[in-house]
């Protein structure tokens, strides 16, 4: 049968939201994904916007006696310590003959390509070429003529950092785990999660507060529910569906919002969660179970999605463990680590049983897909966040999407990242951020925090809804309030504002 494929059918504006039985030819058609948000190569808007940020490229263990091979935004790199405790981030090709430093080795000062012996320093500099016996002269010279690809490094609470823009531009790493922050007595405690897509669906999970219930409470098939402390008996507020509402804070440079849940006639739960560009996210206490008034608790895990590639990316932070974050002691900080986590199953690649003896040190192979696994059945089983996020494509296409109210957050975050690298808004520009931090010192507040509130119930299903929403409403403008004030000082104010709300609402 002849077919005029000029006027394809999925090519008419809003074939993709027609609503006709067996429609699969007219959708059949899956356009290109926005190259503006998604790519993260050298010389692409947004792989120019993330370079002028500080990032982790991975966690400290991973720095042994050699060399540790990682791609981080398309670059091929190789990260180390030399024996001085000096970390360095090098472009992997040696610049000699192109070698790469992951067989290199590691000097008191710097790394030695295994090919012909050149030794670069942590900074790039060449520190030696060597040569034969008559021409040191000419090598010493020729020495002072090249320099490796390096990028500024440091270390902090397990992780490794690096910063991929211009050396001169290098903004202060942003203090966001202050003591408003995180309890000092609490720890922060180093996970890295791989992820089989691109970055920016992985950032989107975390503004997408709806589907706890659906996905983290129940199983496609009953009796193979997913480890997870969500829906638990100790997490009973998890289990009812959110009112969500989203707040553009720090002029545009994040985005703040609540999700306010009822936990008995008396009380109300209102999570505030945070994300700050480009590829940050903070998350409040994951265990709440609602049962003790609380005015605030700090932040429980602070995570950026990093992009490897354009169809791989990583989940790299910190959870915050002790007693002032968790005070029944729910999370378990030994599967706390490389490729695991301890709140949910499937937040990474492998589905492991023997869960107890990881994050002691072992490493297994990342699978190069996800139904390369011996566990996949148990995936589809209870699929976790992994399965849904990986599988929306490699790179997921916007242009297919019909976003609900709930989604919000994913399109106002979207929005502050387009708007920052396109030049909409000149707060969100990496120069002004840079002198924004130094303003600041370098410790910006985070909005992140949970709040177990006495506020009654109202007498209707209408007034109720209005009631959540405008004492969530009232809490982010207590946290936009104290934004100025630091530690105790913002903690007492916090507090103090609440109980003013809680009196006012009873």
């Amino acid at each position: 049968m002849d077919k005029k494929v000029e006027h394809r059918p999925e090519d008419a504006p809003g074939a993709k939201n027609l609503v006709k039985p067996y429609s699969g030819y007219e959708k059949n058609h899956v356009p290109a994904h926005d190259p503006l948000l998604t790519e993260t190569d050298a010389d692409t808007p947004m792989g120019e916007y993330m370079r002028r940020f500080w990032h982790p490229i991975c966690m400290s263990e991973e720095l042994t006696d050699t060399p540790h091979y990682l791609v981080f935004l398309g670059e091929e790199l190789v990260a180390f310590r030399d024996k001085s405790g000096e970390v360095g981030v090098l472009h992997a090709h040696c610049c000699h003959r192109g070698a790469s430093l992951e067989y290199g080795m590691i000097q008191e000062k710097g790394i030695m390509c295994s090919y012909h012996g050149w030794v670069y320093d942590v900074d790039g500099t060449c520190l030696e070429v060597p040569a034969p016996t008559g021409e040191e002269e000419e090598a010493e010279k020729f020495r002072k003529s090249v320099c490796q690809g390096a990028y500024k490094a440091f270390e902090r609470h397990g992780l490794v950092f690096a910063y991929m823009g211009p050396a001169e531009e290098a903004p202060p790493f942003p203090e966001w785990e202050s003591d408003f922050s995180v309890h000092p007595d609490d720890e922060l405690v180093p996970f890295s999660n791989f992820q089989h897509c691109n970055w920016l669906q992985v950032q989107d999970n975390a503004a997408d507060q709806y589907h706890h219930i659906p996905l983290h409470t129940t199983a496609v098939v009953p009796g193979h529910e997913q480890g997870t402390t969500f829906g638990e008996a100790g997490a009973a507020p998890y289990l009812v569906r959110p009112d969500l509402q989203f707040f553009p804070v720090h002029n545009g440079t994040g985005m703040a919002w609540t999700s306010s849940r009822r936990v008995d006639d008396e009380k109300i739960f209102i999570r505030v969660n945070h994300q700050a560009l480009p590829n940050l996210s903070f998350h409040s206490y994951l265990f709440e179970d609602g049962t003790e008034k609380k005015h605030f608790s700090r932040l429980h895990m602070i995570r950026w999605t990093v992009s490897v590639d354009d169809t791989n990316s990583k989940m790299i932070g910190w959870r915050v463990v002790g007693k002032n974050i968790d005070p029944r002691e729910v999370g378990t900080k030994h599967l706390i680590g490389y490729e695991t986590i301890d709140f949910l199953e499937g937040q990474v690649a492998m589905r492991r049983p023997e869960r107890a003896t990881y994050g002691q040190g072992e490493k297994p192979p990342i699978p190069k897909d996800h139904r390369d696994r011996d566990c996949y059945k148990d995936a589809q089983y209870a699929p976790g966040d992994y399965e849904v996020i990986i599988t929306q494509r490699p790179i997921a296409v916007h242009a297919l999407e019909r976003p609900m109210k709930a989604d919000g957050g994913v399109y106002l975050f979207r929005k502050l990242l387009r708007e920052a690298v396109n030049g909409g808004n000149k707060d969100a520009a990496p120069e002004a951020i840079r002198e924004w931090l130094k303003s600041v010192n370098a410790t910006p507040n985070s909005y992140c925090s949970g709040h177990v509130l006495e506020v009654p119930a109202a007498e209707t299903l209408e007034d109720e809804v209005k009631r959540r929403r405008d004492v969530a409403r009232a809490v982010i403008d207590v946290l936009h309030d104290s934004d100025e004030l630091k530690g105790a000082e913002r903690t007492k104010m916090v507090t103090a504002r609440l109980e003013e709300i809680e009196k006012t609402v009873r």
